[in-house]
């Protein structure tokens, strides 16, 4: 543990079933970059990315216990502050230093955004490296070092770069149709769980956010990538293709369990029907 003592909140966590929830295989777990990959991998592999509970108008819990209930036990998935303040949390109780950063999106376009997307930076070796369970389908599976601005990461078939602007700012790109595209840029200030809270408070409630009054389900897979967003299911190939269609609402949550691993309750499955539904 850091010096810092539980910053994310690793002691609170039930290390073990988190493990289960994200299917790992055994092997020891240490805090090296053999770990560190393989949880990651193993997370972004198994936690679907979704806000349902924004749409449905729920407030959005951020304590460990909160998010191990609703992610680890209760089998959800989450977003952004959710999924990265668990990460966070079980790589902390492995013995890793963790470090949060604020980032702002730059995927939907060019235009300034907010810092609204939590991040975390993980050091192994004296070496820091980029860890994200949270940007949904376009995110990395895996960590994406820092330290080599401008070098590519191949991770199976998909490739990422982190290039460095002015200030220190570092940017992670992706390849798409010939040419990089910005996802998202972060600056060197720590952040801290407690920052989280004001950023999810925005996203989970203002008018203008992302997820407020809308269906936003992602998934990264190996060879494909889905992101249900509003009625539409796009699937995002390695070359760079984009294939889109609408969900008709008799289809939805069949395909929510078929492609995303996501299983609601009768209650909620009842609720976001309706929601659906009534977009029509």
């Amino acid at each position: 543990m850091g010096s810092m003592g539980a910053v994310w909140g690793g002691d609170e966590l039930d290390l073990d079933a988190y493990l289960e929830r994200i299917g790992w295989e055994g092997g020891e777990l240490r805090a090296d970059l053999a770990t560190l990959r393989a949880v990651h991998r193993a997370h972004t592999g198994a936690i679907t990315f979704e806000s349902l509970d924004v749409l449905f108008g729920r407030p959005v819990g951020l304590d460990v216990k909160e998010v191990e209930g609703k992610l680890v036990h209760g089998r959800r998935g989450g977003y952004c502050y959710e999924q990265n303040t668990l990460l966070a949390a079980a790589l902390e109780r492995i013995g890793f230093e963790v470090s949060g950063r604020g980032a702002r999106n730059r995927s939907r376009g060019g235009s300034l955004t907010a810092v609204t997307h939590a991040v975390l930076v993980v050091t192994v070796e004296g070496e820091p490296w980029l860890c994200d369970a949270g940007f949904g389908w376009q995110g990395p599976r895996e960590p994406v070092p820092l330290a080599r601005p401008g070098a590519e990461v191949r991770q199976g078939e998909w490739v990422f770069r982190v290039r460095e602007e002015a200030d220190g700012v570092l940017v992670l790109c992706v390849p798409r149709e010939g040419a990089w595209r910005d996802l998202y840029a972060f600056s060197p200030q720590p952040y801290h769980p407690v920052d989280y809270v004001v950023l999810n408070h925005y996203s989970s409630s203002h008018p203008r956010s992302a997820f407020v009054g809308r269906v936003v389900v992602q998934r990264q897979g190996d060879s494909e990538r889905l992101a249900l967003v509003g009625r539409e299911l796009s699937r995002l190939l390695p070359d760079g293709r984009t294939e889109r269609r609408e969900v008709p609402a008799g289809e939805l949550l069949a395909l929510l369990g078929r492609e995303f691993g996501l299983r609601l309750s009768e209650r909620d499955a009842a609720e976001l029907l309706r929601m659906y539904r009534a977009e029509d």
